[in-house]
């Protein structure tokens, strides 16, 4: 047997490994700044094991138990899912931008509306005076043939209207285009009109409407026979104020005989207060307080200070085929918009005083995304053909005109004219009245869009309304009311009870009403509610989201690191045909592989123990030793 004697490390360079090994431990330290974790165990049990947020520990102290660490993991993304839940209910409900409704009760001096009294007496111009004249002659003929009722018109020499020579552009030749008949009603079509078992309340009264080329024709039927009447007289009526080459021709103003008293606030009207205009069907009408230069303000609630009219309701120069009530039309409304007497207009009836107080009520609503308002009309695709601002009611009227002069080539006589169009007349248009009622029933049934495209303003005001009435005047004073009337206005009364009304307008209250929205939902209370809910299920704070951010983010970088060192490991593959999935750690080393010498040695019957290289542990000087051997 024999021995090797491991001989002793000079001193020298035992102290120059020392120097070495610090400053490698040193070098690492510094790196360690920019380290991530060696794997996703190793993150996953630090963020565990130091995270504020509730349960999380529990993933890790209780690894050993395998049964504690499934439930606490099904807890815990159980609870992860439940808040995230809660979490799409409030995006959802954020998202759908619900609005709080705030009712605030203001007192202040209130500016009175605009007031439009109409005659409900369609005045016979003398303008159109002959034309009407023969329609009544017409209507009288057509009235003896359905109803065999003898209508008297004392003021029209009939056997001259019907001796005179018919051109083809004669009212007579219109009217016999279109004729008002009886028709039988559904269930006795197949009866001959002569059975004894068809009465004349089984028939339904109505005019035929056709196409130009007469290959088509719409039956616009009534079961009233007066609305007949009525609807078949105002078609012909229209396109008699049609024919009229300048509008200026119907203004006839008659304020004297007909408004004989307008006080406001205890003071006279006059003619600066108000301004005319006539209605085809309600006459002449005339608003008050219309001026935007001189509004009217109420000092005081109460029927003393408001607007108190005394006017006639007697028919002189009445159309009776064309208005079949009696009294005036009242209107309130915003200034800067246009009566629409059909909408929301009523009547005064004659010999009773009216009085009606307002409440007063202004809705502010949000536009953007919050509700599908309009602040001015301007994102609105329909042209405002009214002089006014933008309503809803104006927009909607616009878009039935601008669908007329489309389909039919003309307006209707009701709305305003848009430029480049000329009014409906059947002289002009032979089938207007059939394209006009055909485009009505689209128009009701929404297939023109028009109720779909205009939308409410974001600010519109609104007057509540409600009426008192009593008999006026009284029996006991009749008799010198009516004389001073007759004394003041030349009134020529022919029946005191019928011949005038009295019209009081107020505001009830100083307290006018504002209904604004403001968003229920903000920014900041979506924070509030996703923290509410954060803390509900884990008791954590904004932190500990941050801190799973970070845990998000040191997953992702691990992620690359990963990827980056197995892509980099390819590229090292020997040329030779190494396996695909051998490791080559000198991927990361400080100089390229291949290139660094090799380590030398000095072996003297000495060996000396050199660490791993594959090893990222630091490193300390190999002990002396001896080893033998036989």
């Amino acid at each position: 047997g024999g021995s090797v004697k491991t001989g002793k490390m000079p001193e020298g360079e035992k102290t120059r490994q020392c120097k070495q090994e610090e400053e490698q431990q040193k070098e690492e330290e510094r790196e360690g700044l920019i380290e991530f974790y060696s794997s996703y165990q190793e993150l996953f049990q630090f963020f565990c094991s130091n995270t504020t947020i509730h349960g999380a520990i529990r993933l890790v102290c209780s690894k050993k138990n395998k049964m504690k660490t499934a439930f606490w993991s099904v807890l815990f993304f159980l609870t992860f899912g439940l808040m995230y839940w809660q979490f799409g209910i409030l995006y959802r409900e954020y998202f759908s931008y619900p609005v709080n409704l705030n009712l605030n009760l203001n007192s202040d001096r209130l500016t009175f509306p605009a007031v439009t009294l109409c005659t409900l007496n369609p005045y016979r111009y003398s303008a159109i005076r002959k034309k009407l004249d023969e329609l009544d002659q017409i209507t009288h003929q057509t009235l003896l043939d359905l109803y065999d009722y003898n209508m008297s018109l004392a003021r029209s020499n009939w056997s001259t209207l019907s001796a005179q020579k018919r051109s083809p552009r004669s009212l007579l030749r219109q009217v016999q285009r279109h004729p008002l008949r009886r028709q039988k009603r559904d269930n006795l079509v197949n009866l001959p009109e002569n059975s004894p078992s068809v009465d004349k309340n089984d028939w339904k009264i109505g005019f035929v409407l056709c196409s130009e080329n007469n290959k088509d024709c719409f039956h616009q039927a009534y079961s009233s026979g007066v609305d007949a009447v009525r609807e078949w007289y105002s078609f012909h009526y229209i396109n008699i104020l049609a024919q009229m080459p300048d509008a200026k021709a119907l203004d006839e103003s008659d304020f004297e005989n007909f408004i004989y008293s307008c006080r406001f606030n205890e003071a006279t009207c006059d003619k600066a207060n108000y301004t005319h205009f006539h209605h085809p069907l309600y006459g002449n009408c005339y608003t008050f307080n219309d001026n935007s230069s001189r509004l009217w303000t109420s000092s005081l609630p109460g029927i003393s200070n408001g607007l108190s009219l005394v006017v006639r309701t007697e028919q002189n120069d009445f159309i009776p085929l064309l208005s079949t009530v009696t009294g005036a039309r009242v209107m309130v409304h915003d200034q800067n918009e246009p009566a629409f007497m059909d909408d929301g207009g009523f009547n005064v009836r004659p010999g009773i005083e009216t009085s009606i107080s307002m409440r007063k009520e202004t809705t502010v609503r949000l536009g953007g995304s919050y509700s599908d308002c309009t602040e001015d009309g301007s994102d609105v695709p329909v042209q405002n053909l009214y002089s006014s601002r933008y309503t809803e009611q104006v927009c909607i009227r616009s878009c039935f005109q601008l669908n007329m002069v489309e389909r039919c080539g003309c307006a209707y006589y009701f709305y305003p004219l848009p430029t480049g169009a000329e009014y409906c007349d059947y002289t002009k248009h032979v089938a207007w009245g059939y394209c006009y009622y055909k485009l009505l029933a689209e128009f009701k049934a929404d297939v023109l869009g028009c109720f779909h495209k205009c939308r409410k303003p974001c600010k519109m005001t609104e007057y509540q309304l409600s009426a008192g009435y009593s008999r006026w005047p009284s029996t006991v004073s009749e008799d010198w009311v009516f004389y001073v009337l007759s004394q003041q206005n030349k009134y020529n009364i022919t029946s005191k009870r019928n011949g005038v009304a009295k019209v009081n307008i107020f505001f009830e209250e100083w307290n006018y009403k504002t209904n604004g929205e403001s968003p229920a939902f903000t920014v900041v209370t979506l924070l509030s509610q996703l923290g509410n809910q954060w803390s509900l299920w884990f008791g954590s704070s904004v932190l500990s989201v941050m801190e799973l951010a970070e845990l998000i983010l040191d997953f992702i970088a691990i992620t690359f690191i990963l990827a980056l060192r197995w892509f980099r490991s390819r590229q090292q593959l020997s040329p030779l045909g190494s396996p695909a999935n051998s490791y080559d750690n000198t991927a990361f080393q400080g100089e390229p592989p291949g290139l660094s010498a090799p380590h030398r040695f000095t072996v003297e019957a000495v060996v000396t123990m050199l660490p791993s290289y594959n090893s990222l542990e630091p490193h300390g000087p190999s002990r002396d030793g001896e080893v033998g051997h036989e």
